[in-house]
C-alpha cells in the first residue's frame, strides 16, 4: 500500500524531516523492503570469493575474521541507527557531518563515499561476469603483466558490462518502488541460495581435520586474521548495511523501519557468512591443502564455491551458483547505483556539488545522479587489478566514510540533546568510541599498499573543492572551517600510521601487531575527543538541520 505522509512543520522534533517529501523523493519503501535492501546490498559478490580469499590468508580462523568483521560493523551500524532515526534524509551518511561539523567536513566525507560508493556497481557487474567465464568464453581473459588478475574482453566483456550498468540506471531511473518490488523477491532467492550451499557441503562432505591438522587452527598468526578482514573481502560483505541510513528519506515509517533494516542485515547476513565459511573450510579436499592454506587452488578458482561443488560430486548446485554468481552481484549493483545518486543528491543539499544533482523524475528518481553514476562506472570498467584488489580500495574508502558516524553521533548528544530520538544507542561514548576505533584500524589493516591510493584521491577531492568553489555561480554556505579542521591531522595521522605499520607492500613495518593497534587506539581517542571539542555550536547545527530542508 503507497505510504502517505504530510509534511511536518521546518524543524518538528519528530525524527522526521520534511526534506524528502517536499524535494521530490517519495516514501514508498515498507519496513521488508528497506531490510532486504541493506541485506541485498550486503549479499553480493563478497560471499562468493570471501571464503576462499579469507582462508587463504587466515587459514580456519578465517572464522574468527567474520566474527570480528561483523561486530565491528554492527558497532558502526548502531550508531547511524540512532542518527537515522533522528534525520531520516536520502544520503544521510553525508548530510549528518554537515549539521555537526559544517561544510568542509561534510565535502570530504561526501566526496569519499561517493568515490567509494560509485566504484561498487561496476565491480559486481565485473564480478559477474568473471565467474560466469567459466562457462561463456570470451568475457574476461589475463593478460600480460597483470599478476594473474582478469579483466574484462573487448568488445564482448566490455559491451556486456556498458549494458547491465545501463539497465540498473534505468530501473533506478523507472523509480524506488519498482526497485524495491524487484528488489525483494531477488533477495529471497540469494538467500535461499546460500543456505542451500551451507547445507548441502556440510551433509555431503566435511573433514573435520581441516579445523586443525593443517598448521593448526590460526597458521598464520593473528596478522592474517586481521588482514583477512580488510583485504578477503570480509567488511565489503558487511557494507551494505548502509542502505537502510541512506533510503531512510524514502521509507514510510523511518522510526521503526531504519534500525531493523541497519541492525537486521547484519544480523542475518553475519550469521550465514561464519556458518558458509565453516561449511567451505570442511569441504575443501585434504589433498588441496598440501602446501598449506596460503597456496590452496583448484579447477575453477575464479568461481571458488561452484568448483568445490563440482569436485565433491555437486554437479546441479555449481549450476545453480553459475547462475546466482550473476544475479547476487547484479542485485547488489542495481542497489549501488540507487545510494550512488542519493549521495550525490546529499552532497548539492549540502551545496557541497552542483544544483542538477538535485533534480527528480516525476517518479521521485534523483535522475542527473543516476546518469552520474552510470558515467562513473564506465571508467571503472577500465583494466584495473583483480576483484580482491578494487574491494579492498571500497573498503578503506567505505569504512573511512563510516568513521564519522560516531564523531557525529557525539557532537549531535551535545548540540541537540532534547532532539527527539527514537532509537537511542544505549551505553553512552563506550559504542562510539569503539566503533570509531574499528573504522580506522579496517582501514590501517587495508594496508599502505592500497591505503596511499586512497589518500591520493582525497587530495583530488580537495583540488575539486576549491575548483567548485571558484567557479561555480551557486550560492556557497559557510566553510566552518575551525569545526572541521579536526578532519585534517585525522586523516594525516592514519596516512602516518599506515605508512609505518607492518601492512601492505611499502610499509616500513616500524610497528608490530600489537603496537599499531595500540597506536591506532590512542590515535582514535585523540581525534575522538578533538572532534567533540571542535563541533559547531548548537545554534549553527539547529540552523544546518533545519536549512537542509
Amino acid at each position: 500500500m503507497e505510504a502517505t505522509t504530510e509534511a511536518p512543520r521546518r524543524g518538528a522534533p519528530s525524527g522526521h524531516s520534511p526534506e524528502d517529501e517536499s524535494s521530490g523523493l517519495h516514501r514508498h519503501m515498507g519496513p521488508v523492503a528497506l531490510l532486504f535492501t541493506g541485506v541485498g546490498s550486503i549479499i553480493g559478490s563478497g560471499w562468493l570469493f570471501g571464503a576462499l580469499n579469507a582462508s587463504i590468508l587466515a587459514g580456519p580462523a578465517a572464522i574468527v575474521s567474520w566474527v570480528i568483521g561483523g561486530v565491528m560493523i554492527m558497532l558502526i551500524g548502531l550508531t547511524y541507527a540512532e542518527l537515522g532515526t533522528m534525520f531520516p534524509v536520502s544520503g544521510g551518511v553525508v548530510r549528518y557531518p554537515n549539521y555537526a561539523f559544517g561544510a568542509f567536513a561534510s565535502f570530504l566525507i561526501g566526496w569519499i563515499t561517493w568515490l567509494a560508493v560509485a566504484s561498487v556497481a561496476p565491480v559486481e557487474v565485473m564480478a559477474a561476469l568473471q565467474y560466469a567465464s567459466n562457462n561463456i568464453g570470451g568475457l574476461t581473459h589475463i593478460p600480460a603483466g597483470s599478476g594473474g588478475n582478469p579483466v574484462l574482453t573487448f568488445p564482448l566483456g566490455y559491451i556486456l558490462a556498458v549494458v547491465l550498468l545501463g539497465i540498473f540506471c534505468w530501473i533506478n531511473l523507472i523509480g524506488i518502488r519498482a526497485f524495491a518490488r524487484l528488489n525483494t523477491p531477488i533477495v529471497w532467492w540469494k538467500l535461499g541460495v546460500i543456505a542451500l550451499v551451507i547445507v548441502a557441503f556440510v551433509v555431503t562432505v566435511f573433514h573435520s581435520a581441516n579445523f586443525s591438522d593443517v598448521g593448526g587452527f590460526t597458521p598464520y598468526g593473528w596478522h592474517g586474521v586481521f588482514e583477512s578482514i580488510a583485504t578477503a573481502g570480509i567488511i565489503f560483505s558487511f557494507l551494505g548495511f548502509r542502505q537502510g541510513v541512506e533510503l531512510a528519506g524514502e521509507t514510510d515509517n523511518p522510526k521503526r523501519n531504519v534500525p531493523l533494516a541497519v541492525i537486521g542485515s547484519i544480523l542475518i547476513a553475519g550469521a550465514l557468512y561464519v556458518a558458509l565459511q565453516v561449511a567451505f573450510l570442511g569441504a575443501v579436499s585434504p589433498g588441496d591443502l598440501s602446501k598449506g592454506w596460503e597456496n590452496l587452488t583448484f579447477a575453477n578458482d575464479f568461481g571458488p564455491l561452484a568448483g568445490i561443488a563440482q569436485i565433491i560430486g555437486l554437479s546441479w548446485l555449481a549450476s545453480i551458483l553459475y547462475v546466482d554468481a550473476v544475479v547476487s552481484p547484479a542485485d547488489t549493483g542495481l542497489i549501488y547505483t540507487t545510494v550512488t545518486a542519493r549521495i550525490s543528491y546529499a552532497m548539492s543539499r549540502n551545496r557541497d556539488a552542483p544544483e542538477a544533482l538535485e533534480k527528480t523524475s516525476d517518479r521521485g528518481a534523483p535522475w542527473v545522479g543516476v546518469l552520474l553514476a552510470f558515467v562513473a562506472g564506465l571508467i571503472f570498467f577500465l583494466p584495473f587489478p583483480g576483484w580482491q584488489k578494487l574491494v579492498t580500495f571500497i573498503t578503506s574508502a567505505t569504512v573511512l566514510s563510516f568513521g564519522t558516524g560516531p564523531l557525529v553521533w557525539a557532537a549531535l548528544r551535545k548540540q541537540l540533546p532534547d532532539h527527539e530520538r527514537p532509537f537511542r544507542l544505549p551505553g553512552g561514548h563506550v559504542i562510539p568510541v569503539l566503533a570509531f576505533f574499528s573504522s580506522n584500524v579496517i582501514v590501517y589493516w587495508a594496508g599502505w599498499n592500497t591505503n596511499w591510493k586512497l589518500f591520493v584521491a582525497i587530495l583530488l577531492g580537495l583540488v575539486l573543492l576549491a575548483a567548485y568553489r571558484r567557479f561555480s555561480s551557486r550560492p556557497h554556505q559557510n566553510m566552518d572551517w575551525r569545526a572541521g579542521a579536526w578532519v585534517v591531522p585525522w586523516l594525516g595521522g592514519l596516512a602516518l600510521i599506515s605508512f609505518l605499520g607492518s601492512y601492505g607492500k611499502g610499509s616500513q613495518d616500524v610497528f608490530g601487531l600489537g603496537t599499531g593497534i595500540l597506536v591506532i587506539a590512542v590515535f582514535s581517542a585523540i581525534i575522538y575527543v578533538m572532534a567533540y571539542r571542535m563541533r559547531l555550536p548548537s545554534e549553527r547545527t539547529k540552523e544546518l538541520s533545519q536549512a537542509a530542508a
